[in-house]
């Protein structure tokens, strides 16, 4: 670690060449809240939000300035570049990036700069020099950066009302469903499987609430106080199994160990011109370093120290869960934290004749569970007409017109699936949609406009000027045409009428002296 090479702001070299933190105050003050910004948004976009006003440091390499302070707008470039950067955890990395020469289709050579993983890194040295943060929050922070790039198909926490967001898919489709916000409610739609051509009949859109409020039960269900009480003790059976456990993979170390140094040991012993010999005793070396090599590695993978909280802590938590989550200060982000905590994902089924919908969850211990719950109405359901209603108009439709059955039906309270007041529209579409016969009349001796007019031998608009004026009754049938009762006290007025009046012609008239009605 004596290679000296340009460091990153908030460290600098003293007179004999160490690594020191900056003792400028205000650089060590702008970088410890970066990374307590990181902590507690979670994401580096809300780091940038975090300094949203405020300058940060930046240390100028190369050109007149090199090695000068500035100070500027922190990017989301440069939060991402300093989570990332293993020298503020206190750990010196050479090799970290390698360059390589790519050959263009034509003909051209560039220079392109990759990042190695970090099992590639040449030269990796913990507590190398003082850092900002320790290891571990640096491979939570390279973990959460990890979670929240959604290039990756990663689906972070967001803001939204959707509980379960980024965590639910189609039962049908097997896709994840996404969240869709609509008249200000959200949705989980199956929008991916129409995308990639996977959509299928039992593929649909879901109301989010309905969803979330049994997830949500079942949660604080499972971190009740009881429900708690019963998970330590379970925990304390599984303690006590990896115990037993670690201990087997621990003899079997110390037993690969045994073999392999024996096997050294022979190989070492043989004569090197025997190759016969030698060769057989380098494969049996050779076998029993992997073995050691693969029970090592089952061992570490078993025995990685995880931080866990107290007993305390847990009971505490149980009991102020239910406040905690109902409080107004915690935002939707910290519920899907914590709900991610403990369920791994949802999973919805249906089919489009079921009345039910089928909630899967799956924990994070590897538990399943399933819930049928009832399917949410439609606007269609909610806005129909109830069926005792259609009954009542079918068994009015002999005797009343559209507008009598709507003043019988508001007289008996009762309102259209909207909720409003009857009317002789809303009748005539209700029976029309549910194929209700229509009655043509009541009346025998109701005719219509024409049938009046034929019979009278005058025109048409003479038989509307009656009617405008006051001179001849009529109503609107259920068809909504005029109907006109025409008994024989009417019949004789409208003959008397016409044969005093010098302005209405009958058709006899018309066609004896030529001209038109």
């Amino acid at each position: 670690g004596e290679l000296r090479f340009p460091l990153a702001v908030g460290y600098l070299y003293d007179e004999q060449g160490d690594w020191i933190i900056d003792p400028d105050e205000e650089i060590r003050a702008a970088i410890a809240d970066l990374f307590c910004a990181s902590a507690q948004t979670g994401s580096a976009y809300g780091v940038v939000g975090a300094f949203t006003g405020r300058r940060f440091p930046k240390r100028v390499w190369g050109g007149a300035w090199g090695g000068e302070l500035r100070w500027g707008a922190l990017t989301h470039t440069r939060v991402v570049r300093i989570l990332q950067n293993p020298s503020y955890a206190g750990a010196y990395v050479f090799g970290r990036y390698r360059s390589r020469r790519i050959v263009r289709p034509d003909g051209t050579i560039t220079t392109k700069t990759v990042e190695l993983p970090r099992s590639q890194w040449p030269v990796l040295i913990h507590d190398h020099h003082p850092g900002y943060v320790s290891w571990e929050e640096y491979l939570a922070n390279e973990r959460r950066l990890a979670q929240n790039n959604t290039r990756q198909g990663q689906r972070p926490p967001r803001e939204g009302s959707a509980l379960c967001q980024g965590i639910v898919r189609c039962g049908s489709c097997g896709q994840s469903m996404s969240v869709r916000y609509r008249s200000g409610s959200a949705h989980y739609d199956c929008s991916a499987s129409r995308v990639n051509r996977l959509h299928t009949r039992a593929c649909r859109s879901v109301k989010a609430s309905v969803i979330d409020e049994l997830v949500a039960g079942r949660l604080l269900q499972a971190l009740a106080p009881r429900e708690i009480a019963l998970a330590l003790a379970a925990a304390d059976e599984i303690q006590a199994r990896r115990a037993r456990s670690n201990r087997a993979l621990e003899l079997r170390v110390e037993r690969a160990r045994y073999d392999a140094a024996r096997a050294e040991r022979a190989y070492h012993q043989c004569d090197p011109d025997n190759r016969l010999v030698a060769r057989s005793l380098e494969t049996r070396w050779e076998h029993a370093l992997r073995e050691l090599k693969d029970a090592e590695a089952e061992l570490a993978e078993h025995t990685t120290p995880a931080p866990e909280p107290s007993r305390e802590q847990i009971e505490a938590l149980a009991r102020d869960l239910p406040k905690l989550w109902t409080a107004e200060t915690t935002s939707e982000k910290d519920r899907k934290r914590l709900l991610r905590a403990l369920i791994a994902d949802v999973t919805t089924t249906s089919q489009p004749a079921d009345s039910e919908l089928q909630i899967g969850i799956r924990w994070r211990s590897g538990a399943a569970e399933q819930h049928a719950i009832g399917r949410p109405p439609t606007y269609n359901d909610t806005t129909r007409t109830p069926p005792e209603t259609i009954e009542l108009i079918a068994g009015l439709v002999a005797e009343h017109t559209n507008t009598e059955i709507s003043a019988e039906l508001n007289a008996a309270g009762l309102r259209t699936g909207r909720g409003l007041p009857f009317n002789a529209h809303a009748v005539r579409h209700i029976r029309r949609a549910h194929h209700i016969p229509t009655i043509t009349s009541r009346d025998d001796h109701d005719l219509t406009v024409n049938q009046l007019a034929e019979r009278l031998g005058v025109s048409r608009d003479a038989i509307y000027y009656w009617i405008r004026h006051g001179q001849l009754a009529a109503r609107r049938s259920d068809t909504n045409h005029l109907r006109i009762p025409f008994g024989p006290d009417v019949e004789q007025e409208c003959r008397k009428r016409i044969a005093n009046s010098s302005h209405i012609r009958t058709q006899t008239q018309t066609f004896a002296t030529g001209g038109a009605v």
